[in-house]
């Protein structure tokens, strides 16, 4: 009886799991290290730099992706009106897409970019699909997004294509209060 009701708990648990259960990139608390982009649309497009460098200790958002879909799409523009409005605050972010192949991503990417009227967050490339080594960004998620301040990660969500929504955005973008106060 032990067993059955074992593995009852077992099942009901493995199918409640969600996106959260996922663990990807830097968690609550780590340091965010350097590491090299290639700059597709910001302002030093065609370069290779480090992002998170050159944002020091203000308030960034940084999203890795496997690729740039029109649910990655939409987080990225609504993410980009943010980074607009809080100038003020210097608040960066940038995106990064994990690939094989840069060169391939990198039409789309100025056409995304181009048609979203991305002003404010660079779309870059990684050139490999695991990410930067020390970032652990997971194989099973499709997008991970970090935010930190002060050289502090403050948020991290992680998550399957399928799990961004319009609710996932949503929390997203209003997670972007803990790295702005």
């Amino acid at each position: 009886m032990r067993t059955i009701l074992a593995l009852t708990v077992l099942a009901a648990s493995t199918m409640t799991a969600n996106a959260a259960d996922i663990e990807s990139g830097l968690q609550v608390g780590a340091y965010p290290g350097a590491y090299n982009v290639l700059d597709v649309t910001g302002p030093s497009a065609g370069e290779k730099l480090c992002y998170r460098c050159r944002y020091g200790a203000s308030p960034v958002v940084n999203i890795f992706t496997r690729k740039m879909d029109a649910n990655v799409a939409k987080l990225v523009k609504e993410l980009d009106a943010v980074v607009g409005k809080n100038q003020d605050h210097k608040m960066s972010a940038f995106v990064v897409v994990l690939t094989d192949d840069p060169d391939a991503q990198e039409a789309s990417l100025k056409k995304a970019a181009a048609d979203l009227g991305i002003k404010h967050t660079p779309l870059t490339v990684f050139e490999n699909k695991v990410g930067p080594g020390k970032y652990k960004i997971s194989e099973e998620a499709d997008v991970t997004v970090m935010m930190w301040v002060e050289s502090d990660v403050k948020v991290n969500h992680a998550m399957k294509a399928a799990d961004l929504n319009a609710e996932s955005i949503a929390k997203i973008i209003g997670d972007t209060s803990k790295i702005l106060n």
